[in-house]
């Protein structure tokens, strides 16, 4: 994902409220997040919404990485080979 630039990325709600198509399409084109502020400080953040699905994806992806670790640490991994042998029963190969 590339670098915010604060005065193009960073948005005050009150800008957003007036200008909420402009800033939609701004999204949409720069596959940038928006930052919406209120009070000087982040309040929300406007994402294009395939962006947001790969990110879910990618989201996704990483946890069963990381409960995969845990679980082989732990050893209740499955052998390569057994797997292997179980997919070539299952499926023919």
């Amino acid at each position: 994902m590339q670098r915010l630039q604060p005065s193009r990325d960073i948005q005050p709600v009150s800008e957003f409220r007036a200008n909420a198509a402009k800033f939609i399409e701004q999204v949409r084109e720069t596959k940038k997040p928006l930052v919406i502020s209120q009070h000087g400080r982040g309040a929300a953040v406007l994402v294009d919404y395939d962006v947001f699905h790969d990110l879910l994806d990618e989201l996704e992806i990483r946890r069963a990485i990381a409960e995969s670790e845990v679980s082989i640490r732990e050893g209740r991994g499955i052998p390569n080979e057994v797997v292997m042998q179980e997919l070539r029963e299952r499926y023919g190969l």
